[in-house]
């Protein structure tokens, strides 16, 4: 939970004071998007790996 509340505060304090709305909407949608693709990604693996995939 500690590791949590850190990643939170990290991605409130990088969005903290920015002058553009615009760049501020299009990181907040892009940090968004990779950690949707990280995620995937990350299912996908571990999917294989306990489906016993040969990872030749």
């Amino acid at each position: 939970m500690e590791k949590v509340l850190l990643f939170k505060e990290i991605y409130l304090e990088a969005f903290r004071n920015w002058k553009s709305i615009f760049l501020k909407e299009y990181f907040k949608v892009f940090s968004w998007f990779c950690f949707a693709l990280l995620s995937i990604t990350m299912y996908a693996f571990v999917y294989r790996v306990f489906t016993g995939f040969a990872f030749d």
